[in-house]
């Protein structure tokens, strides 16, 4: 069992944080022979001068901007080396923890996996992974006419052949690289469109494929194809594609029965806006023009308004509207969601009538519409709930309704904690609804939703291989593989396993800088937690109004097993619309200083011990935690940026880069004085200290990145090492993929490796590295 902190060897004690914590002006003890090759690489320096606003700095390291400078692949070439030897020497006896946490996960995956079938149309399309490959296959069977039970039984002894549409394994042989953006298939279910990077720049292609035939019978001359849509003949696809900064500007359609190329429907001249493109669930409506008259036009909807949102579906006639329109006399009137209606005629489109408001103790998210119901995504103080309205809605439109006068039925969940992610749910006549359930002690979780009946049946719960019989003591068996299984499981119980028996898992509110509630979810394993001892690691992001990953990841047992406490802050700029508003442009310090305040308190509280608190985020995330680096350099311990937007004043003023126009809205215009101060006040880049003893910090990057540049993560670890505590930014590593993008590799063996490079540095900076035996059996 991890009780206390072992005392650190000398080997360790250069990549510890003892200089930081004890005498920081005591020269560091060199380990011998040194394993590793010491110093770090050391980046040249170029005199550059950037001005904004009538002041001038100095960035002696803006180079790296030029991604074709031989002399920056060969920096990143280095850096890997140092970081590799850094890493593989971590563990008992100078080495070997990097590879065992590997295995630990790996082992943790089955070797197999697949996703329940679900019907559509005559068909029964799934995901499987094979045995042990890397990726997904997307395949399917005719449904058979005898009812779900029937086509199981098709399905395990494949009397219906199997059709493989996509295999992400043979893209990924042949190119070395495969990231799939969006995979729509037609109406007909003749055709499959899908769009491919092979580079991990984002500049996808897409490419239209015959499922009969297997032939290719379309690829887009077009790079940086976003969105796709088909018409409801299945004779038309609409695809958007980007413009120089990869902002979505044009909507394109091509005819297939045609050798012409596709032709422009719409181009959106402003830069600061983006087009996407979708049809209706039943596709008798592109957004929004007449899916079988697509020469016809576009349809006005609303005039343009700053801030104003509308999402269209069509039911009967009508087109239901989820929209934070002005509405006066209500709350929604702040900006709030709202449901509305209107006839699906072109001279009918302004005439909206108010179906429901959300009331006072919802918010309204996302929707989804079928033949006899409509399904809304809501929060209600903060946490996803999802609940169905039978259609159609008989309600009096000159009186406004809540939606508690709609009779909806709430899904019922697992607990208030649990992620909602919608399965395909690409059939308009089905009155199933299909949900993926996940929490940190909760594996994914796959039921069905029947709205008409107001029952749910559990279809599937992923399988975590090698843990001991009492992790999974809730009723529903843990190993759960085959179809079989998942109806003998409908029949026999309508229970599903977590472990919460073995892990803690609870949710408080933390009293930011201002006096603001700021939910933290704080895991940990009952058995191994040592409280006041234990380390620990916070996890955040806070942008784009997206929330924190708090699914279940089998990943974590590594750090759970050996006494770890793993948190997440939903701090301010995530979450819903008022929550995302209150952490953008120039109040992004309240991003900040939540975190922060999240991080105390796991200290103050007694469930980290005050030299052992981590953090990890990711790209805006990295911003985040570099930000409270700089703030507060003695919190975190440990840390590790991925891909972590860093540099966020040079690129924020460099509107040539991608993405950065649209950034305004997040994070403010540089161009504008008052923001500029903003921006640069928390740029972790700008903001470094001389001097100061900063953690041991793990950066990743990825060198076609189209997000963010990898000379972001090469600039802000180049300049920690010049001007900060020498002894200490030598343990500042950078490590680089040379040939994916923003979002690694994305293969699940290969996630398994990368997570436990991450896992093993933050050990290793701790000095908690030679304490492996410490760690409890699951």
């Amino acid at each position: 069992m991890l009780r206390r902190r072992h005392h650190l060897p000398a080997v360790l004690r250069l990549f510890s944080t003892s200089c930081r914590r004890g005498h920081p002006t005591q020269p560091p003890q060199h380990p011998s022979p040194a394993p590793l090759p010491l110093p770090p690489p050391v980046a040249k320096k170029v005199p550059f001068t950037a001005s904004a606003h009538g002041r001038s700095w100095s960035d002696p390291y803006h180079w790296m901007r030029d991604t074709s400078d031989p002399d920056l692949a060969a920096l990143l070439e280095a850096e890997n080396a140092y970081a590799d030897a850094f890493v593989d020497s971590a563990g008992e006896g100078g080495g070997g923890l990097r590879a065992r946490l590997a295995a630990e996960m790996r082992a943790r995956l089955p070797p197999s996996a697949a996703s329940p079938p679900q019907p559509w149309g005559p068909w029964l399309y799934y995901q499987y992974v094979p045995e042990g490959k890397e990726y997904p296959v997307l395949s399917r069977r005719l449904r058979s006419s005898g009812g779900l039970a029937r086509a199981a039984l098709d399905f395990i002894s494949g009397s219906k052949k199997e059709q493989v549409l996509l295999d992400w394994n043979e893209i990924a042989e042949k190119f070395g690289y495969v990231h799939i953006g969006s995979c729509r298939i037609s109406p007909d279910h003749r055709f499959l469109a899908y769009t491919l990077d092979i580079s991990g720049d984002e500049l996808f292609s897409l490419e239209v494929k015959d499922i009969q035939s297997t032939n290719t019978i379309f690829s887009s001359p077009h790079k940086g194809i976003v969105s796709l849509a088909w018409s409801r003949n299945s004779d038309n696809l609409f695809y958007t594609v980007c413009d120089e900064t990869l902002r979505p500007n044009q909507v394109l359609c091509k005819d297939l029965q045609s050798d012409q190329a596709g032709f422009l429907v719409f181009m959106e001249k402003d830069i600061n806006c983006c087009v996407d493109i979708t049809s209706t669930k039943d596709f008798k409506y592109v957004y929004v023009m007449e899916s079988g008259h697509v020469r016809g036009g576009l349809w006005p909807v609303q005039k343009r308004s700053d801030k104003v949102q509308y999402f269209l579906e069509h039911h009967n006639g009508f087109f239901y509207i989820l929209t934070n329109a002005p509405l006066e006399g209500t709350e929604t009137a702040n900006g709030g969601y709202y449901l509305a209606r209107c006839r699906a005629e072109k001279s009918e489109m302004d005439k909206w009538q108010v179906v429901a408001l959300p009331g006072s103790y919802y918010t309204f998210q996302d929707m989804d519409i079928f033949h006899e119901q409509l399904v809304l995504f809501l929060r209600k103080s903060g946490l996803p709930l999802i609940c169905s309205i039978n259609l159609p809605i008989d309600v009096d439109f000159q009186e406004q309704k809540e939606l508690d006068d709609l009779d909806p039925w709430f899904f019922p969940v697992p607990s208030d904690l649990c992620s909602i992610v919608p399965g395909s749910n690409n059939d308009f006549m089905s009155s199933t609804y299909r949900l993926v359930l996940s929490s940190p002690v909760l594996p994914d979780l796959t039921v069905d939703y029947n709205m008409r009946m107001r029952t749910f049946a559990i279809l599937h719960q992923e399988e975590v291989t090698g843990l001991s019989s009492n992790l999974c003591t809730v009723g529903l068996q843990s190993n759960i593989t085959g179809i079989q299984q998942n109806l003998q499981l409908i029949e026999d119980s309508q229970s599903w396993s977590d472990l919460s028996k073995l892990f803690s898992c609870e949710r408080v509110q933390v009293i930011s800088h201002d006096g603001v509630s700021v939910p933290l979810v704080i895991l940990y394993s009952r058995e191994a937690h040592r409280r006041g001892e234990s380390p620990g690691v916070l996890y955040g992001y806070g942008a784009y109004g997206e929330d924190l990953d708090k699914s279940w990841c089998s990943d974590r047992l590594s750090l759970l097993a050996r006494g770890w406490v793993v948190a997440f802050a939903d701090v301010r700029g995530g979450g819903d619309s008022s929550w995302h508003l209150a952490g953008t442009k120039a109040n992004k310090i309240n991003s900040i200083k939540d975190f922060a305040a999240c991080g105390t308190h796991l200290i103050k509280e007694g469930f980290v011990h005050k030299n052992r608190l981590c953090a990890i985020g990711c790209s805006a995330g990295g911003l985040l935690v570099g930000a409270v680096i700089n703030m507060l350099p003695d919190l975190f311990s440990a840390a590790v940026l991925k891909v972590p937007f860093l540099d966020i004043c040079n690129t924020m003023m460099d509107s040539t880069l991608p993405l950065t126009i649209l950034d305004y809205e997040e994070f403010g215009d540089p161009n504008i004085s008052t923001e500029f101060d903003t921006i640069r006040s928390y740029s972790p880049y700008d903001n470094l200290s001389p001097d100061i003893c900063y953690p041991p910090v793990l950066v990743t990057a990825s060198f076609n990145d189209t997000r963010v540049g990898v000379w972001e993560a090469a600039k802000w670890v180049s300049k920690v090492r010049d001007i900060t505590c020498q002894s200490c930014s030598w343990s500042v590593i950078l490590k680089t993929n040379m040939q994916s993008g923003h979002f690694g590799e994305g293969g699940r063996f290969m996630h398994c490796d990368e997570t436990a490079f991450e896992y093993a540095f933050l050990m290793k900076a701790l000095g908690l590295d030679d304490n492996d035996s410490c760690k409890i059996v699951l």
